[in-house]
C-alpha cells in the first residue's frame, strides 16, 4: 500500500482515504475549497516504497523537508495528493518540469544544431571517401584481374608453341600457391596491431580444419580431393588452349558461374532465382552456338569440351568448399592453398615424370624448355589467385567478377591481330550471350526488391509532381476570374 492510516480512529481514516480519492470536476480556487484536505493531511504518510520511486519529484521533496522554502501549502497539498490529476511523477510532468527549470535558449538550440549538422556532413563525407576508395581500389584489382588472367593465357598459348606439356606446366604453376601463406603472414605483420609469430599465425589458422588441426586423415580427408579438383581446372584449361583460340577458351571459362549457380541450388539449395536459370540458359545457348561457329569440327569441339569440363571442375571445387568446409577468413584460405601447393609435390610429381618418360610430354633437353614463360605464367596465375582470394578485403566482389569478363575483349583483341581467328556473326553473338548471362548472375539474391522499392519510388514523385501542378493551374484560374469579372454590387447601384 502506498498510504497507510494511524490508528487514530478507523471511520475518520477511511474518511480521509475517501476524500483523497476524490477528483471533483472543479478546479479549486480557494484554500477553503479544499479545506478538508487540509484536516486529513495530518493523517497520512507516504510509504518508504513510494519514496524510493518518486525521489526524483518535488512533492517527495516537500514532505521530507518542508523548511527548504516552498512556495504555498496548497502546491503540496495538491503535489502530494494528485488531487484533479495533478501527478508529479508522470513522465510528461517531469518533461515540463525540466524545461520550466532549465529551459534551453534559441542561441544554445542553434549550436547543438549546427554541431548536429556539422557532425552529419563529417559522417556523410567519411562515407563517401570511403565508397570512393573501394570503388578505386575496385578499379585498379579489376584490371589486375583481368591483365593476369589474359595475360595468362595469352602466355600459356605462347608457351606451347615450344614447349607442348600442359600437365607438366600445371603441375609447376601448382607448387608456386606454397608462396600464398608466407605472403599472408608478411600482410599481417604489416597491417596487424597484435602481431603474432609465424607458428602461432599457422595454428590459429589450423583450426579452420577442425579442432585437432591439420592431421593426417585431415589432409586426406578434406585437402586432396580438392587438390585434384585444382589440378584437373587447370590442366583442362591449358590443354583447351592447345585446341582452340584463347577467345573462345577465355569466354567459355566464363560459364562456371553458371554452374556453381545449377550446383549450389541442387546441392546446397540455395535460393531459387528465375534470373539465374534464364543466365544458364544464356550459358548453355552461348556453348551450343560457340560450336556451331567453327562448324562443329573435331578439333574445336574437343577444345570446347575440354574447357566446358574445366568450368565443370571450377565450379565443383567451390560447391564442395563451401559444403564441406564453410567460408574461410584470409589467413585461413592463404593456408589452404598452400596445403594445396604441398599435396601437389607429395602426389602428384609422379605424374609429370611418367608423362616424360611414356613421351606423352615429352623433350629433348632441359635446355629448350623456356623458363622465363614458364615463371611468368605462373607469377601471372598466383597474381589472379590473390586477387581473386583477397580482393574482396578491399572491394566489391562483384567489381572482381568483372575483371574476368574483361579479360573476353582483351583476349580478341591480341586474337584478332596474332592469330587467324574470324569473328563470324554467330561467334559474336555468342560471346555476348555468353557474357550477358554472366552478368546476370552478378546481380544480388535481393535485386528485384531493389528495383521494386524504386519503380515504387518514382511512381510517388510522380504522382506528388502532378497534384502541385494541378494545383498551381486550379489557383491561378480563380485568380484571373476574380480580376476580370466585374463584382455585383456595381450592378446593384
Amino acid at each position: 500500500m502506498g498510504i497507510r492510516e494511524f490508528p487514530n480512529g478507523s471511520a475518520r481514516g477511511k474518511a480521509a482515504t475517501l476524500g483523497m480519492r476524490r477528483s471533483p470536476d472543479v478546479s479549486p480556487r480557494r484554500l477553503s475549497d479544499i479545506s478538508p484536505q487540509l484536516r486529513q493531511l495530518k493523517y497520512l504518510v507516504v510509504d518508504e516504497a513510494i519514496k524510493e520511486d518518486l525521489k526524483w519529484s518535488r512533492s517527495v521533496e516537500d514532505l521530507t523537508s518542508a523548511s527548504v522554502g516552498l512556495t504555498s501549502i496548497e502546491e503540496r497539498i495538491l503535489r502530494i495528493t494528485g488531487y484533479y490529476g495533478y501527478q508529479p511523477w508522470a513522465a510528461s510532468y517531469k518533461r515540463d518540469e525540466r524545461s520550466r527549470e532549465s529551459p534551453a535558449p534559441a542561441e544554445a538550440q542553434m549550436q547543438a544544431g549546427a554541431e548536429g549538422s556539422g557532425r552529419v556532413n563529417r559522417c556523410c563525407w567519411k562515407c563517401s571517401m570511403t565508397q570512393l576508395k573501394k570503388i578505386f581500389w575496385g578499379v585498379a584489382v579489376v584490371l589486375g584481374v583481368c591483365s593476369s588472367w589474359s595475360g595468362s593465357t595469352q602466355l600459356a598459348k605462347l608457351t606451347f608453341k615450344k614447349f607442348d606439356a600442359p600437365f607438366t606446366l600445371t603441375w609447376f604453376a601448382t607448387n608456386w600457391n606454397f608462396l600464398f601463406f608466407p605472403l599472408y603472414y608478411l600482410g599481417h605483420v604489416f597491417k596487424s596491431a597484435e602481431k603474432q609469430s609465424p607458428k602461432q599465425r599457422y595454428r590459429e589458422c589450423c583450426r579452420f580444419f577442425g579442432d585437432n588441426g591439420l592431421t593426417l586423415k585431415v589432409f586426406f580427408t578434406k585437402a586432396a580431393p580438392f587438390g585434384v579438383l585444382w589440378t584437373l581446372t587447370n590442366y583442362l584449361y591449358l590443354h583447351a588452349i592447345k585446341k582452340i583460340n584463347t577467345t573462345d577458351v577465355s569466354v567459355l571459362f566464363c560459364c562456371n558461374k553458371a554452374f556453381v549457380f545449377l550446383l549450389s541450388w541442387i546441392v546446397l539449395r540455395d535460393r531459387f532465382m528465375g534470373v539465374r536459370i534464364v543466365a544458364a540458359i544464356f550459358a548453355i545457348a552461348g556453348i551450343v552456338m560457340m560450336t556451331y561457329a567453327d562448324g562443329f569440327h573435331s578439333h574445336s569441339v574437343i577444345g570446347i569440351a575440354l574447357v566446358v569440363g574445366s568450368a565443370s571442375m571450377s565450379a565443383l571445387y567451390k560447391v564442395l568448399f563451401k559444403l564441406l568446409l564453410g567460408s574461410a577468413k584470409f589467413g585461413e584460405a592463404a593456408l589452404f592453398l598452400s596445403v594445396l601447393a604441398v599435396f601437389n609435390v607429395l602426389f602428384v610429381t609422379c605424374i609429370p615424370v611418367i608423362l616424360y618418360f611414356t613421351k606423352v610430354e615429352y623433350w629433348s633437353s632441359f635446355d629448350i624448355i623456356p623458363w622465363g614463360n614458364l615463371c611468368g605464367f605462373s607469377i601471372l596465375l598466383l597474381t589472379f589467385n590473390i586477387l581473386l582470394n583477397f580482393g574482396i578485403a578491399i572491394t566489391y566482389p562483384t567489381l572482381i567478377s568483372l575483371g574476368i569478363v574483361l579479360s573476353v575483349p582483351v583476349n580478341a583483341v591480341v586474337d584478332h591481330y596474332t592469330s587467324e581467328i574470324v569473328f563470324n556473326s554467330v561467334r559474336v553473338i555468342a560471346i555476348i550471350i555468353i557474357g550477358l548471362g554472366f552478368l546476370l548472375l552478378l546481380l544480388p539474391e535481393e535485386w528485384d526488391v531493389w528495383v521494386i522499392k524504386l519503380l515504387t519510388r518514382l511512381k510517388v514523385r510522380k504522382k506528388e509532381e502532378i497534384p502541385e501542378g494541378n494545383g498551381d493551374i486550379a489557383s491561378g484560374l480563380p485568380n484571373k476570374s476574380r480580376r476580370t469579372r466585374p463584382s455585383m454590387s456595381s450592378f446593384a447601384h
